[in-house]
C-alpha cells in the first residue's frame, strides 16, 4: 500500500477532476478533494485491497460529495434495471468540438443520478464498467446499462436542440 502522501501526489488531480465533474464548482471540488484525502488517511488501515486504489478513492470522494448534497438536499437517487445492451454510438467524439462539448456539459449538468455520475466516471474518469460497478456496489452489467441510458438521453437532447 502506498503512503497517503504518495496517494495524494498520484491521485489528487484525478479525484479533483472527478469531484469537479460532479459539483461543477472549482471551490467545492477543491474542498471535497481535501476532505476525500483526509477521510482516506483516517481509513487507510481499513483498505482491503480488493479493488483498485483509484476506485477506493473515488468511492470516498463520491461519499464525501453525497454527504454535502444531503446537507444541501439536492440529491435524488434512481434505480436502473440491468438488462440493456451497450451501444456503439460514440458521443465522446463530440467533445472535440468545444461548442458541442459545452452543450453536452449543460445536458449532463441537468441529468439525474446515477446516469450523470456513471457517464462522468466513464468518459472523464476513464474508469472501466467493472470499476464503476464496484464503486456503486453494483454489477458491471448495471454500469453498462446506466452508461448506455445516459448516452441515449444525451443524444436525444442533442437531437432536440438541433
Amino acid at each position: 500500500m502506498h503512503s497517503i502522501e504518495e496517494l495524494y501526489n498520484e491521485y489528487f488531480h484525478d479525484i479533483y477532476l472527478y469531484l469537479l465533474s460532479l459539483s461543477h464548482s472549482e471551490d467545492t471540488a477543491g474542498e471535497l478533494t481535501q476532505e476525500t484525502f483526509f477521510r482516506a488517511m483516517r481509513s487507510v488501515d481499513s483498505f482491503r485491497g480488493d479493488c483498485d486504489v483509484r476506485v477506493w478513492l473515488c468511492q470516498i470522494a463520491k461519499n464525501t460529495y453525497l454527504s454535502l448534497c444531503k446537507k444541501s438536499s439536492r440529491f435524488t437517487g434512481e434505480e436502473v434495471p440491468e438488462t440493456v445492451p451497450d451501444t456503439t454510438v460514440s458521443i465522446e467524439a463530440g467533445f472535440a468540438d468545444k461548442e458541442r462539448a459545452a452543450e453536452i456539459h449543460r445536458i449532463l449538468h441537468d441529468m439525474e443520478e446515477p446516469h450523470k455520475e456513471v457517464f462522468t466516471l466513464r468518459v472523464f474518469g476513464e474508469l472501466s464498467f467493472r470499476q464503476i460497478g464496484e464503486l456503486f456496489g453494483k454489477t458491471e452489467s448495471w454500469a453498462r446499462v446506466t452508461f448506455h441510458r445516459a448516452k441515449l438521453k444525451i443524444i436525444s437532447r442533442l437531437e432536440e436542440s438541433e
